[in-house]
């Protein structure tokens, strides 16, 4: 009988890193989440928790997820933006449901998409545009699917419009589209995802005032949509309809566009 003896070494990587959770600024709807409708000028910790992985702001309100995957919101919900069944605003983080698989979150300016850690896709919120990909103009005040696809990697809400990546690198946009933030070359409003070309090269993006940017896997930059102050980065303020790089550099790393 031949016994062998083997050491193994297993590498489990650490959960992502968890943190407290701070704000300031305007507080008309209770969007700072410190329980009351106060103005703050510096930053003050939003209760006593320390496990938030991600938050992102809207207009008036926020979302955010915690290391649970718990899903939570505040602030203002005109429009069902806070994704609680109400459309009453709120002054402190209350959870969205009991599910724990939420894995990214983005917020527009009354609207926001997510992304679940099964690759599905939901959105609620203001409707007026197709911003929620439905294929209406119905307001939602809880989270509703994106079609039946599990495919999707992360979203990006912009003022009235949403970018969405999916697992094959290929693009997709919804939304209002007057100023060509869609990048489909046309001005359409579309309520139902279109896809933004033919490439399957995108790795990140984020969409902004009426604007949008791109990453691809190359490293390259891309803007499209309103540029009436040269936000495209193109030297210019000439509004484009469908993505053009910015510059000749192929080493981005990180973007951000901004909703106000």
């Amino acid at each position: 009988i031949l016994n062998v003896s083997r050491s193994y070494t297993i590498y489990v990587p650490p959960p992502p890193p968890e943190y407290k959770l701070f704000s300031y600024g305007r507080n008309y709807e209770g969007q700072l989440g410190l329980n009351n409708t106060t103005l703050r000028s510096s930053p003050v910790q939003v209760g006593s928790l320390t496990e938030w992985k991600q938050i992102d702001g809207g207009e008036n309100h926020f979302l955010g997820i915690k290391g649970s995957g718990s899903l939570w919101s505040w602030g203002e919900s005109t429009y069902g933006e806070g994704g609680r069944g109400t459309t009453t605003s709120i002054s402190s983080p209350v959870q969205i449901g009991l599910l724990i698989n939420w894995s990214q979150v983005s917020t527009g300016n009354n609207h926001t998409v997510a992304v679940k850690t099964d690759g599905t896709l939901w959105t609620w919120g203001y409707n007026g545009n197709g911003e929620l990909a439905q294929g209406d103009a119905t307001d939602r005040s809880s989270p509703v699917q994106v079609g039946a696809l599990s495919t999707w990697v992360s979203a990006s809400a912009g003022a009235n419009h949403c970018l969405a990546l999916k697992t094959d690198g290929t693009l997709w946009a919804w939304g209002y589209n007057f100023d060509g933030e869609l990048g489909d070359g046309t001005s359409t409003t579309r309520s139902s995802p279109v896809q933004i070309g033919g490439l399957t090269t995108w790795t990140k993006i984020a969409a902004g005032n009426y604007f949008s940017l791109g990453l691809k896997t190359d490293g390259t930059l891309w803007s499209w949509g309103n540029n009436e102050q040269g936000c495209l980065g193109l030297g210019d303020t000439t509004l484009r309809r469908s993505p053009v790089q910015i510059g000749a550099g192929s080493n981005w790393s990180k973007i951000s566009a901004s909703t106000g």
